[in-house]
């Protein structure tokens, strides 16, 4: 067995790599560890999802492996430098979702602005007649520049938006906030003056609960927030607070990490914190690029010569193709 797929690739991308290796499809070894060390022991490429961590003691039921490929953005699940002392290559689509997820954050606002539509989607026949606002002429609040706002801005920019940002890792000055329409202006500015928030942080450790009570303490009263980031950058406690007392309007927020609002915990219980199951990245066409980037790179890792480290997809228009490479097999 050359390749295990422990998570689906678009039906396209696993036809490609079958013509050409020896691939198995086994997505139910996910939920099996033991079955899944016993299977992986003759794989030299595995595609895997999110929640199945690779860490040092995982590899060495894999002498062969050359490649583990994830669909999913995050390396918080896979021991890199372990990867690295294998010479294992960690092969993950990461921009392939890019667009997906701008959508995400578009619709979100538009829903929060328009909640009257929220409401007749739910099954309400005769729902409530709820004054809306438009993004045209608001105030949104762009919080961190991982590549998701750089399409959503533009988005944004384009329906008549005015855009306002803020990223701890970005200084003011740098030409990405002209490049993309956005003043940039201090953390509390963007909390003061926005009429709707988008956070797309990219997450490091450093900042876990970097929204707290002292951020929030600035909202602009009725604001309304769509997350993409993850749930671990909130201090729970001051985001209840906030959505409990209207400095907050309501939240959508695209996953959660476990016990963020679970049964007991202060947010559980509020009717205006809406959480989805990771739907941001969750489209056909995402996970069309993101299944034919890892069916490129795997193909690439098991004919050409062995490296090792993280590689991830780039923005450039030759990774983002949707189908086999040229040439590559006998598809191409």
């Amino acid at each position: 067995m050359d390749i295990l797929l422990v998570e689906h690739l678009a039906p396209e991308a696993r036809a490609w790599l079958e013509g050409i290796h020896s691939v198995e499809n086994r997505p139910d070894l996910a939920g099996d560890a033991s079955a899944l060390r016993k299977a992986i022991y003759k794989a030299q490429a595995l595609v895997l999802p999110r929640k199945v961590v690779v860490t040092r003691e995982f590899l060495d039921f894999a002498p062969l492996l050359k490649a583990v490929a994830r669909v999913h953005v995050g390396t918080d699940n896979t021991d890199l430098e372990a990867c690295h002392d294998r010479r294992v290559r960690v092969i993950q689509a990461s921009t392939a979702n890019v667009r997906s997820n701008a959508e995400y954050l578009l619709a979100a606002l538009l829903l929060l602005f328009r909640r009257g539509i929220a409401s007749s989607l739910s099954g309400e026949r005769h729902a409530e007649v709820r004054m809306g606002r438009e993004l045209s002429g608001s105030v949104v609040g762009i919080l961190g520049l991982a590549p998701t706002a750089h399409t959503f801005a533009l988005m944004l920019h384009g329906l008549g938006a005015k855009l306002i940002g803020y990223d701890p890792a970005v200084h003011h000055t740098a030409a990405i906030w002209s490049r993309l329409h956005v003043r940039p202006v201090s953390l509390q500015d963007v909390m003061a003056h926005s009429d709707a928030v988008s956070v797309q942080v990219m997450y490091a450790s450093r900042y876990q609960g970097f929204i707290n009570e002292k951020v929030l303490a600035h909202c602009k009263r009725g604001q309304v927030w769509a997350v993409i980031s993850r749930s671990q950058l909130f201090d729970a406690p001051a985001l209840a607070s906030a959505l409990v007392d209207g400095r907050i309007e309501a939240c959508i927020m695209d996953g959660a990490e476990a016990g963020f609002a679970t049964k007991g915990s202060a947010l559980h219980d509020l009717p205006n914190l809406m959480i989805t199951p990771r739907l941001g990245s969750y489209t056909r066409e995402a996970r069309l690029r993101s299944s034919w980037y890892v069916a490129h790179r795997i193909h690439e890792t098991l004919t050409g010569p062995q490296v090792s480290g993280l590689d991830q997809l780039s923005s450039h228009p030759a990774d983002l193709q949707a189908g086999p490479p040229s040439g590559a097999g006998p598809l191409g």
